[in-house]
């Protein structure tokens, strides 16, 4: 069997063929498409008709990505169970999360590209001094931010972006830490500022930290004038890691 199948401008019998492919032989499924994409879940959403990437991975993420920023558009977490169906001509990705419940469906209007690829790799990624590493310092060591800090959840979505960590202070008030393993700047207060506005829509105290070794005299400022936190944290070092050997695929 080939590790890589891809066919441009797929029939309908070869898009279901591929799709069904790769969720039955656990492969990694990227699809350049025009579509309509509908979230219902801790809220509601709809995206209109446009050119998209979509990447569904064997363990359940399902990302959709557009032309523009780094981040998906609309995501679901591994663990999310994937089908496909045809509705009135049209077929539709549909991926479920069941806790919390949420539902993410993506109509294919055009298809100009469906590729699979059945990766193997059994190594995991050392991320040295990384802000995943910080996030995990801080979910073993809360203390590092204030005594009585309670994490809660890390990479936590909202409506503007996705939150480093989302806890609770000691009296009891929401806390979003924005994370940057180096000096943080004007742009890392801007990210912490939408995030904490956006959340104030539902919860009546919400606090918002910027967490770094260290931030610009401009970031400062910025984070006095909107009412924002500076906690001073390193990330953490560990030994050099010896270079491993390179493995292909072929």
């Amino acid at each position: 069997m080939s590790k890589v199948e891809a066919v441009q401008n797929p029939s309908r019998d070869e898009l279901m063929r591929m799709v069904d492919s790769a969720l039955s032989s656990e492969a990694m499924l990227t699809i350049l498409a025009r579509c309509k994409v509908h979230y219902d879940g801790r809220a509601k959403s709809e995206l209109g008709s446009g050119d998209r990437v979509i990447i569904i991975k064997p363990d359940g993420a399902f990302l959709i990505h557009q032309s523009r920023k780094r981040e998906p558009v609309n995501w679901q977490p591994p663990g999310s169970f994937v089908t496909v169906e045809e509705r009135d001509g049209i077929l539709v990705l549909r991926s479920v999360r069941r806790k919390p419940k949420e539902i993410l469906e993506v109509e294919l209007e055009e298809v100009y590209m469906i590729s699979l690829f059945r990766a193997e790799d059994y190594e995991e990624l050392a991320l040295t001094g990384s802000e995943a590493e910080m996030a995990e310092m801080i979910f073993k060591n809360p203390e590092l931010i204030e005594p009585g800090f309670k994490p809660l959840f890390r990479e936590k979505q909202i409506g503007h972006g996705i939150v480093d960590i989302l806890g609770r202070d000691k009296n009891g008030n929401l806390v979003v830490l924005e994370l940057k393993r180096r000096k943080a700047d004007l742009h890392a207060v801007s990210q912490l500022k939408r995030y904490v506005e956006a959340l104030k829509k539902e919860h009546s105290k919400v606090r918002g930290i910027l967490v770094a070794p260290s931030l610009t005299s401009g970031a400062k400022r910025l984070l006095e004038k909107e009412g924002l936190e500076f906690r001073k944290v390193e990330p953490p070092k560990r030994e050099k890691l010896g270079k491993g050997r390179q493995k292909t695929l072929f």
